[in-house]
């Protein structure tokens, strides 16, 4: 049942409180690993009125035709505080997304029904977003071995297609020599 994450998404969606260190974090990780559009749908990531605004939050973002993968969570804190991403509603609202989710609640130590539900989860918010794009120095390093690998087999191809033309070339009879010996036969004909 679990999706794949996307290795280059066309946007990121971001289901967290919009005043939290958590979003902080993950828009300046994504930021800095990749030029990924960010779209976050806020909600209250604590507290009785929690549930509805993550599954609200989900739901929208699931929605959006461009968001490609889905971080939910919060930072760390109490049992309590994290009680929301226990929530039966919320852990249906992650298993219900089209759009791959990664869990991204508290710290690496707290487990919730959330990460047993999403496709994915990560240590901390901070580990999501680092999960989530790929790091654009080591995309450019695998980019340019690829192209470098492309060009060394295309000139061995191309050498190679030299030398096979040259011995084709070289077996095949000397047109001038040809014509020159039917002339000769032409000339010994007429006399």
């Amino acid at each position: 049942r679990k999706k794949t994450i996307p290795i280059v998404p066309r946007a990121v969606g971001v289901a967290t409180a919009i005043t939290g260190a958590a979003v902080r974090d993950i828009v300046r990780t994504i930021h800095d690993q990749f030029p990924a559009r960010i779209i976050i749908a806020p909600c209250q990531v604590q507290g009785r009125a929690a549930t509805p605004t993550i599954v609200r939050a989900l739901e929208q973002l699931d929605a959006h035709p461009e968001v490609d993968v889905i971080i939910c969570g919060r930072g760390g804190g109490s049992l309590e505080d994290l009680w929301a991403f226990n929530e039966e509603a919320v852990a249906r609202a992650i298993a219900a997304c089209k759009t791959p989710v990664i869990s991204a609640v508290g710290h690496e130590s707290d487990t919730l029904l959330t990460d047993a539900v999403a496709d994915c989860r990560a240590a901390t918010p901070t580990a999501a977003a680092e999960l989530v794009v790929p790091n654009l120095r080591d995309l450019k390093h695998w980019l340019r071995e690829r192209v470098h690998g492309i060009a060394k087999r295309t000139q061995t191809n191309i050498l190679l297609s030299r030398r096979q033309f040259d011995q084709t070339r070289n077996r095949l009879p000397d047109p001038s020599r040809w014509i020159q010996e039917r002339h000769q036969h032409l000339d010994e004909a007429r006399a």
